[in-house]
């Protein structure tokens, strides 16, 4: 259905009406909100909300029309992908420039544990649900040839362990029935989503949480207390000539990511479909994507900027400049996720959920065993679920200095994404023929 606005330049409005609205009942120090935002973080607020808007039909990512001759015409709103082409990997420079890099790897061990959890997770998953859900409602797992669920559910793997890529790339292995595709899309969008907003709520208890993990979080905490005096050492009113440098140094970085990629890209496109092996051109495929290369460019260039003069442009409000545009980014996420869309294929939507607590369980518990700290089960889940869009979105909600920490670990995530989803593909193939 078309949505009541569809012009950008309207909807853009809207999302920063309502960015404005969060962040100004935020603000307010009596009454009402202070108590509501004690519960629910204002960062999921800036997500939801836009769903909501959603929902009713007010906005909508993409829509069908009809045009004057009655032909149906397919519109699409293009703020997601400017906030991912553009705004993220301005926001991750912005916020990588005065990262302490030897202090990140001074995090340990504990950080790369919780993501391969995460992606144990949904290896294991993913066959576990199949299980499950065909004891109760065995045709909803079922379906032959190209038709078979578990061929349509390891797009959900490859998105899941590594992203739009990997997906990309399972779809092409498996076959799926390319009609029953979109079912598969909206499960993905559907699931990944509640998980992201279930672990943006978790942030606003993550004291509690970590009291109950009993968590050591003191490697952390001296990441973000490193930053924060070097700021205050720094500190200084922003003039007009830093804002216009800071923001030179994020889309020129930015600039150089576009066109670097585009050739890198194609590189190693034209590599990976030289190889012989069927499989290894599976499991490099990631290594086409512009996207990939796009986020690894300029976090690299921003690491390499922190060891420079720029990194003092952090006193100048440089991750204050780049959180302003991870929220945009939140907000145009949030504006992809139709609540209705969870009613439309229930089954599916069930297997999807049920995997994602699995995946969730076994980051809980393994997160109790070792004591990690909640920033590591959110950050290792959800740079495995929710790649590099939005890995350094939960990462950043701890502090904008532990952003870079979630694009490290997606990039993992892009690495091992077709590897991990062809085994749990297997199993789920193996498990639907129980």
């Amino acid at each position: 259905m078309e949505p009541i606005f569809t012009n950008d330049a309207i909807v853009f409005g809207i999302l920063m009406i309502s960015l404005g609205f969060v962040f100004y009942t935020e603000s307010i120090t009596t009454g009402f909100w202070p108590k509501f935002y004690k519960i629910v973080p204002g960062l999921f607020m800036a997500y939801f909300i836009p769903a909501i808007f959603t929902t009713v039909g007010v906005i909508s990512p993409e829509w069908e029309s009809a045009n004057t001759a009655g032909e149906i015409v397919k519109g699409k709103s293009q703020l997601y992908f400017i906030a991912s082409r553009f705004l993220l990997p301005a926001s991750l420079v912005l916020m990588t420039l005065s990262i302490d890099l030897k202090a990140i790897f001074n995090l340990g061990s504990k950080a790369l544990i919780m993501f391969f959890t995460g992606t144990v997770g949904i290896i294991i998953g993913g066959p576990i649900a199949i299980l499950l859900i065909s004891i109760f409602s065995p045709e909803t797992v079922g379906g032959a040839d190209f038709d078979a669920v578990w061929r349509g559910l390891s797009t959900l793997a490859g998105s899941w362990i590594g992203g739009g890529a990997n997906q990309t790339a399972m779809l092409e292995i498996y076959q799926y029935n390319p009609a029953k595709y979109g079912g598969m899309v909206i499960v993905d969008i559907v699931v990944a989503n509640i998980w992201m907003a279930i672990l943006l709520i978790g942030i606003g208890k993550k004291d509690k949480i970590n009291k109950w993990l009993k968590a050591d979080t003191s490697a952390i905490e001296e990441l973000k207390e490193k930053v924060i005096n070097f700021t205050q050492k720094v500190k200084r009113n922003p003039s007009l000539t830093d804002l216009m440098i800071m923001l030179a140094i994020a889309f020129g970085t930015v600039g150089f990511g576009h066109f670097a990629s585009k050739y890198l890209s194609q590189f190693f496109a034209d590599v990976v479909a030289s190889m012989s092996s069927q499989t290894w051109r599976n499991i490099f495929s990631f290594l086409g994507s512009s996207f990939f290369w796009l986020i690894s460019i300029s976090t690299i260039v921003a690491i390499i900027l922190s060891f420079t003069k720029a990194k003092n442009y952090e006193g100048a409000g440089a991750s204050k400049l780049g959180s302003v545009f991870i929220y945009i980014l939140v907000a145009t996420i949030g504006m992809k996720m139709d609540l209705n869309q969870a009613f439309e294929n229930p089954g599916l939507i069930v297997i999807g959920l049920v995997w994602m607590s699995i995946h969730a369980g076994l980051l809980i518990l393994i997160a109790k065993l070792i004591r990690a700290p909640y920033f590591f089960l959110a950050v290792g889940s959800q740079a495995n679920v929710g790649g590099a869009a939005s890995a350094p979105i939960v990462a950043q909600a701890f502090h904008p200095s532990l952003a870079t920490v979630g694009v490290l670990l997606a990039v993992f995530g892009y690495a091992i994404g077709t590897v991990g989803a062809i085994l749990c593909t297997i199993l789920m193939e193996l498990a639907s023929k129980v």
